[in-house]
């Protein structure tokens, strides 16, 4: 526990790092899958691959820590149940779905967060890290939100699973953040495992046909696969040493680079709303990563 907090307090800039580069990865990752998806791969076959790719690889990496694997299986187990479905579900739901519903109803993810770091971490939001939540969830109705379609409750498979997915991205955050016991190695191996099972048991039980894949896209997944290893390392790297709320906060970054990336990518020009919207949330995660002198 010490060494968690003394690693937490003299490296904060690695750790918000390792957050925003996760929400960066995140923000663009949608894209890679789609052209998947247009290929003929599935999101869950798709879900599956990369993600038993980044498992091998970090097996070899680990390959002295397997001992270790074995600790605290319950909480291993729980982890990785709840980052395999995080991870499948949003993908699936970002194929299937409405793209501005379904990250509406996932980024209700600092919600859950913060009640469930009050329960299970007694960690206090405190006035400064309300008003960072209460800036970013507004800064996100903005930039999504559809009078048109009405308050954003599910209406449809794929928007469930991405309230669903929120709500697992909430768990294993603050369960990444409580399992101060756990290794890197621990933690990294139950997200990539979590994903790769899911994503099995999924096709299996599912009617999904048999696929033929070119070399080309296996290059793709591949490279998926790396970039979703070191995405995983990072990321656990920097919720581990940062309070769960603050951590809910920085990942709200990952809208503002999607709508950018989208811009880029598929000609989709972010309205007036879009940007104040990111403003906000830009602002609200750079506020939250800014060093205090004391814990509100």
């Amino acid at each position: 526990m010490s060494i968690v907090k003394n690693s937490a307090t003299k490296h904060p800039s690695v750790a918000t790092f390792g957050l925003l580069f996760g929400a960066t990865v995140w923000g663009m990752i949608w894209y890679p899958y789609r052209l998947l998806e247009q290929a003929g791969v599935s999101g869950a076959h798709a879900s599956f691959l990369t993600y038993a790719i980044a498992l091998l690889i970090g097996l070899v990496i680990f390959a002295r820590h397997w001992r270790e694997l074995g600790r605290d299986p319950l909480t291993v187990l729980v982890l990785a149940l709840a980052a395999g479905w995080c991870n499948l579900a949003y993908v699936l739901a970002v194929i299937d779905g409405e793209v501005v519903r379904i990250m509406l109803l996932f980024y209700l993810s600092p919600l859950w967060t913060l009640l469930l770091a009050r329960i299970l971490l007694h960690e206090r939001a405190g006035k400064r890290g309300t008003l960072v939540i209460i800036s970013s969830l507004c800064g996100a109705f903005i930039m999504l939100w559809e009078p048109a379609h009405g308050f954003p409750l599910p209406r449809s498979i794929a928007e469930w699973l991405a309230l669903s997915s929120g709500a697992a991205f909430a768990v294993t955050n603050v369960l990444t953040r409580r399992a101060t016991h756990l290794s890197l190695a621990q933690k990294s191996v139950a997200v990539w495992g979590g994903v790769a099972v899911l994503g099995l048991v999924f096709l299996l039980f599912s009617d999904q046909p048999v696929i033929s894949i070119s070399s080309g896209h296996w290059w793709l997944m591949l490279l998926m696969g790396v970039v979703l290893l070191v995405t995983t390392l990072l990321v656990q790297y920097g919720v581990t040493h940062t309070l769960a709320t603050r951590a809910a906060v920085i990942f709200l970054f990952e809208l503002v680079v999607a709508t950018l990336f989208a811009w880029m990518m598929a000609n989709e020009t972010p309205s007036m709303r879009e940007l104040i919207g990111g403003t906000m949330i830009v602002a609200a995660t750079l506020f939250s990563a800014a060093p205090k002198n004391t814990q509100t």
